[in-house]
């Protein structure tokens, strides 16, 4: 295990979604560099780890990212076995990749681990289907908090015929809905507000688009949450519990 970081995605929040991956690299994990937005309960696969909590939040006071990679370069360099446990995937907005490239530059070699990401898991435990055969042919993920401040096409968004799953949303729900206006998506359009997607507190607000902003209020959406945009969120389809071990 000398010299090597692991990136493992802990999923969305419940603790039974972690995959056996995971699981494993938590169990061999001398340092578990932990983001906010991670159940804490995971924490039980690595009893013997040392924890140090390296959260970055929108809005929040956050870590640097460039302390971060000097702190996994640092830990890896003394022969620590290193999980990077980020909430949800490494890769789905989670920076994964470019904290796999400055790691590989500095000779360092790194596991990635994936986890489920909270869009899926929430619409799920909502009994949304991201895709449905001739309603949606795909899904598109985005997220409306970006590091530049830069705007997505939303036009093309609007046009785009696949379910919108947008994270980092609660903030700017009404730039969502005027940029989608914009583009063109109709106003009756189902969306689907999910706060704490898998945690025994989530919460789902059914709307439209052109009523999601004061729905929103009126509800008290808090972040975390993603927003479901698009025909499949006026599904309810009967969910499927799991059966207890």
């Amino acid at each position: 295990m000398s010299a090597k970081v692991w990136l493992v995605g802990a999923g969305p929040g419940d603790p039974e979604l972690l995959t056996l991956k995971a699981v494993k690299a938590l169990n061999r994990a001398d340092i578990v560099m932990i983001d906010d937005l991670v159940n804490p309960a995971v924490l039980e696969h690595c009893p013997n780890a040392r924890v140090v909590p390296v959260g970055k939040r929108g809005g929040c006071r956050s870590t640097p990212q460039a302390f971060i990679h000097r702190l996994m370069l640092r830990y890896a360099r003394q022969g620590k076995c290193v999980v990077r446990l980020k909430g949800g995937d490494p890769c789905i907005f989670g920076r994964g990749s470019e904290e796999v490239d400055w790691l590989s530059a500095h000779g360092i070699e790194v596991e990635m681990v994936n986890g489920i990401t909270a869009g899926l898991a929430g619409a799920t435990q909502c009994g949304i289907p991201l895709t449905l055969r001739g309603v949606a042919r795909g899904v598109t993920l985005v997220t409306a908090h970006t590091q530049d401040d830069s705007t997505l096409n939303w036009a093309a968004l609007a046009q785009g015929g696949t379910t919108l799953v947008v994270y980092m949303g609660v903030a700017k729900l009404a730039q969502i809905r005027e940029s989608l206006l914009a583009g063109g998506m109709r106003a009756d359009m189902p969306v689907a507000l999910i706060e704490n997607a898998s945690l025994p507190q989530q919460r789902e607000c059914r709307s439209s688009l052109h009523a999601m902003q004061q729905d929103a209020l009126d509800f008290q959406l808090k972040s975390p949450a993603v927003l479901v945009i698009g025909e499949v969120a006026s599904a309810r389809q009967p969910q499927v519990m799991a059966a207890s071990a």
